[in-house]
C-alpha cells in the first residue's frame, strides 16, 4: 500500500496531478480542495494517498491532510459511493462542511454536489453518522493569511500538528510570506 508520496509536483490538471518520486511519475486523482492548495509547478509537494488496486487498474488519490485522507476512507465504505464520489464530495464542500452536514443531517447541503442525488445523501447521512467528528478544523480557526501558510507548511512535508504549532505562534495580522518565514524558524528549532 501507498501511503504517502513526497517529490517534485510535474503536472497539475485538474483534477489530476503527476508527482515525480525519484525518477517515477505517479499520477494521482486529487479533490479540488487539495489541487487549490498545491504549489505550482517545479515545486516539492507531499501527499497523504489512498491506493486502490483493480483487476484493470492501479489507482491513487492525494490528500493534503492527513485528516481529508481518512474522510475519504470512511464516505468510500458506504454502499453505493465510491472514490470518484468521494472526491466529488471533498472538491463541493470541505471536510468540516460536511461533518456538519452530516452531524445535522442536512440532505440539501450533500445533493448540491453533483452527482449525488436524494437518495445517495440520505444513504451517507445515515452510514456516516457518528463516524465523522466535528472538529471546526486546522483552516477555520486561522485569518486567510494563517491558513495559507498552514496550507504551505503541509506542502513542505510538515504534518498537521507541526505546521498548526508554528501557525498559533504567529501574531494574527502576519503577511503570507512573513508567517512562512516566522514558521519555518520556529520548526527548525
Amino acid at each position: 500500500m501507498i501511503g504517502r508520496i513526497s517529490g517534485t509536483l510535474i503536472e497539475k490538471e485538474p483534477p489530476q496531478i503527476v508527482v515525480d518520486a525519484c525518477g517515477v511519475g505517479y499520477e494521482l486523482d486529487v479533490p479540488m480542495s487539495t489541487f487549490c492548495n498545491l504549489p505550482s509547478e517545479g515545486n516539492q509537494v507531499a501527499l497523504f494517498t489512498h491506493h486502490v488496486v483493480r483487476e484493470d487498474a492501479q489507482l491513487l488519490y492525494g490528500f493534503l491532510t492527513k485528516r481529508e485522507r481518512d474522510v475519504f476512507r470512511t464516505v468510500i465504505r458506504v454502499n453505493g459511493v465510491g472514490p470518484k464520489m468521494g472526491l466529488a464530495l471533498l472538491s463541493g464542500m470541505s471536510v468540516d462542511d460536511l461533518a456538519s452536514a452530516v452531524d445535522q443531517g442536512q440532505t440539501g447541503l450533500l445533493t448540491r454536489v453533483p452527482g449525488i442525488g436524494k437518495k445517495t445523501a440520505e444513504r451517507l447521512l445515515l452510514e456516516l453518522k457518528g463516524k465523522l467528528p466535528v472538529m471546526g478544523g486546522l483552516f477555520s480557526e486561522h485569518s486567510d493569511a494563517k491558513a495559507d501558510v498552514l496550507a504551505a507548511l503541509m506542502a513542505l512535508g510538515y504534518n498537521e500538528r507541526e505546521a498548526a504549532a508554528a501557525v498559533k505562534t504567529l501574531s494574527p495580522d502576519v503577511e503570507v510570506a512573513q508567517g512562512i518565514r516566522e514558521a519555518l524558524r520556529s520548526l527548525a528549532h
